[in-house]
């Protein structure tokens, strides 16, 4: 199962962390795992690219983890990129299940 976890203070994003796999699937054909590793790191690209925020990212090279965390408050276009990618994965989560993929927000 593929855990997300979005670390927030107050309404601000400090942290998402990405574990595991889905196991829908053998590797190569497993699309709850493309779909979430697409998401995530077409949003922390854009966040690159787009915004001026600070980021400190941790990436497995084998694939399976990966945590972005934010130091400062977010700009208004960084998060509005969060919150789409968040719109995503809980679409995910949706339709194929929580033996899948699990979302869980915490606060610190």
């Amino acid at each position: 199962m593929v855990s997300v976890i979005i670390t927030k203070q107050g309404a601000d994003i400090k942290q998402v962390s990405l574990d595991g796999h889905a196991g829908d699937a053998e590797a190569g054909q497993n699309i709850v795992c493309a779909a979430v590793s697409v998401l995530a790191i077409n949003t922390f690209n854009s966040i690159e690219r787009f915004t001026d925020d600070a980021f400190t990212v941790d990436a497995a090279e084998d694939g399976g983890h990966l945590v972005m965390a934010f130091p400062d408050k977010l700009s208004d276009k960084a998060q509005l990129l969060l919150d789409s990618m968040l719109l995503g994965l809980d679409e995910i989560q949706k339709q194929y299940g929580d033996e899948y993929i699990s979302l869980t927000y915490k606060e610190v």
